[in-house]
């Protein structure tokens, strides 16, 4: 009899033993899956997080780019319009530096005739040389192809009435005039007379090769034919 207790007492724990493992089983098995739907969001989260990350990065790259653009088109800009202003000032200096020679040079010449008018040129004698020319048709001869070949020289019209003075004081404007006690020769009484030779060869009958050396050895001499009329007034030769 006690034998028979102790079995069913055995198989009744065995059946507790049972229940409790079934029930424990149940109890972890809705643990894990409540772990599982837990877990299953937070890593939805991640990547939901890390596609924002990304995408705001990629729009940053791009505002970052636009702006570099941006501002290398300014700078070219910039560049452009400082090369074109630069340019355009350049050009208004040589305009007006180029006026204001040209205004020196007016002033300088009309000086020049100021002072042939009144003055030998030399500044230490002041003699009248006569009125100036309108243009060498006033005259004739050697004297018309002296005033001609002055103004080829470079010399102005105002320079002749000087010129005409000189020479007619060495010369009377002959070609053949020649200086017995010297030997000075032709229009611009040059000694010794070959030294025209630098001219051309003709020098003892061409007026214009005579003339075209007498203007030369004045401009490098005195400068200017009124230079060299007033050295004449002042000691008698030039």
């Amino acid at each position: 009899m006690n034998r028979l207790w102790s079995l069913v007492g055995i198989r009744a724990a065995s059946v507790g033993l049972l229940v409790a493992g079934v029930i424990g089983g149940v109890y972890l098995g809705q643990d894990r899956e409540v772990q599982a739907r837990s877990a299953q969001p937070q890593s939805q989260v991640a990547v939901q997080s890390d596609v924002a990350e990304m995408q705001f990065l990629k729009e940053r790259q791009a505002e970052h780019a636009a702006a570099r653009a941006y501002q290398r088109q300014a700078e070219g800009e910039a560049a452009s319009k400082a090369a074109t202003d630069a340019k355009a000032a350049a050009g208004k200096a040589r305009t007006a530096e180029k006026k204001a020679i040209e205004k020196a040079e007016a002033e300088k010449k009309a000086a020049e005739e100021k002072a042939a008018t009144s003055s030998g040129g030399s500044g230490a004698t002041t003699t009248s040389v006569g009125p100036i020319p309108d243009s060498c048709d006033e005259y004739s001869g050697n004297r018309a192809t002296g005033c001609a070949l002055m103004l080829q020289a470079g010399f102005g019209i105002s320079q002749f009435p000087c010129l005409d003075k000189l020479w007619k004081k060495e010369s009377g404007w002959n070609e053949e005039a020649e200086n017995p006690s010297s030997g000075a020769y032709g229009i611009p009484q040059a000694l010794p007379g070959r030294k025209m030779a630098s001219v051309a060869s003709d020098w003892r009958t061409n007026a214009a090769t005579q003339i075209k050396w007498g203007l030369g050895y004045i401009e490098g001499r005195y400068g200017t034919p009124c230079s060299a009329w007033g050295h004449s007034q002042d000691v008698g030769w030039y």
